[in-house]
């Protein structure tokens, strides 16, 4: 894969997480031409509840909230919190730490980590039992860094029809950043992990009763030793260059490319090498998707069981136009640029077209610069409409693998994998 990687001196790293407490200048570590979105004026949730048809706006609906360490951001639940990143904040390939989403699944979650006792634990079946403090997998490990996409499986559940229980994100459950940190694969090596092991489980410090009666208080997800995602996977202490935000999961962060973030585990602590498969709530019940094409089916279906369901695992090719949002009308003949962002699970977005005619014909655009593999892909196109009117403009994306956003919907009972063009309208009229 072609995954952007950069390293940096240990004592850099040192320097930089040492005056988080100062401010840190982003720029400084993504370089001098990759800019942050910036954050206009804040405006007010449009509804207080859309449904039972589709959420019609591009975000979630609900009041602003802000929370420590994050500009207002779109309120979902507060027990586990949810927030979600407004649609002005993804203008550009990286998104904001502050600006940044936040989900967890248990309502326990921790408001401080102290670094003088917190250990990364490394446990189960392997030869050498591990206890790491930040420092030592800063000064242990050689850093690496990459672009990485995180998006909650849930993105855009409340498009679904009918619709399903969960979070009703609207598009913004998802986000972009530089993750720099030590891979995983480093740290099993270092631990020996024995040859019968089956799968590696991680847990972070989120705590509480979960859904009734099911052992779900623990948030716990595994993947399998063979899958070649390990290869990828990162241990994360920096977020955009500064250390992430407590909400995000602070200190460290497990970065799985590609995968929806159910396997992002926040304030990972404890990595459990399993001699056996992972049969807990998260990974037998939770978090599962109909083994189908797009884990698409019917609720007539599911409730006959007719419906094998399996792990989700990675998230489909997708792209959204950012700018400009309809809030405004555009005078006849004026060349505005098209503005957004395209993404996938299974590679780089190679392709992005954008139709104004119902999907009659489309025109690709241009897109920005590739900053890896699972990273976000910036797109713009110039466009003119000659003459008054309602225009709808539609988006879609390619990856490398040659999937290709399709026109339809998805349904399935827990509101993943979403990924139909998206569509704008917006109103022209006469300048004069």
């Amino acid at each position: 894969m072609n995954v952007t990687e950069r390293c940096l001196s240990r004592r850099g790293l040192l320097k930089i997480l040492g005056v988080a407490s100062s401010g840190i200048a982003v720029s400084r570590w993504l370089g001098p031409h990759v800019t942050m979105a910036q954050d206009p004026v804040r405006g007010k949730a449009i509804d207080t509840f859309t449904g039972p048809g589709p959420n019609p706006h591009w975000n979630s609906v609900g009041p602003y909230l802000t929370e420590p360490q994050k500009v207002p951001l779109i309120l979902l639940t507060d027990r586990p919190v949810q927030l979600e990143t407004p649609r002005h904040y993804f203008r550009t390939a990286f998104t904001p730490n502050e600006a940044f989403y936040v989900r967890w699944h248990l309502e326990g979650i921790p408001n401080a980590v102290d670094l003088k006792t917190w250990q990364l634990q490394i446990e189960g079946n392997v030869n050498k039992p591990l206890a790491l403090s930040l420092r030592e997998l800063m000064q242990k490990f050689k850093p690496i860094s990459l672009a990485a996409v995180n998006q909650c499986s849930g993105n855009s559940r409340s498009r679904l029809q009918p619709r399903v229980p969960g979070g009703q994100w609207g598009n913004g459950a998802v986000g972009n950043a530089m993750w720099t940190g030590v891979r995983l694969r480093d740290i099993l090596d270092m631990a020996g992990v024995k040859s019968d092991s089956l799968q590696v489980q991680f847990q972070g410090l989120e705590t509480g009763q979960g859904p009734e009666g099911l052992g779900s208080n623990l948030f716990l997800k595994s993947l399998d030793l063979g899958n070649p995602v390990l290869d990828e996977c990162v241990v994360a202490y920096l977020m955009n260059g500064e250390p992430i935000p407590m909400l995000n999961g602070f200190p460290v962060r497990l970065v799985v490319p590609g995968y929806f973030a159910t396997y992002w585990t926040k304030c990972l602590t404890w990595i459990r090498v399993l001699s056996a498969p992972d049969e807990n709530f998260w990974m037998k019940t939770g978090y599962r998707v109909p083994d189908t094409p797009r884990g698409n089916t019917t609720p007539e279906d599911v409730k006959a069981g007719k419906v094998k369901m399996v792990p989700i695992e990675r998230f489909p090719v997708r792209s959204f136009l950012i700018s400009p949002d309809g809030s405004t009308k555009i005078p006849t003949g004026m060349d505005v640029t098209l503005r957004g962002i395209a993404f996938s699970g299974f590679g780089p977005v190679n392709r992005v077209e954008v139709s104004d005619d119902g999907g009659k014909s489309w025109i690709a655009a241009k897109l920005g610069e590739d900053h890896g593999a699972y990273s976000f892909r910036t797109w713009e196109m110039s466009w003119t409409a000659k003459s008054p009117g309602l225009y709808s403009l539609a988006v879609r994306a390619t990856d490398e693998k040659n999937n290709t956003q399709p026109d339809e919907p998805v349904w399935n009972p827990g509101g993943y994998l979403w990924n139909r063009i998206e569509r704008q309208e917006i109103v022209v009229g006469n300048g004069s």
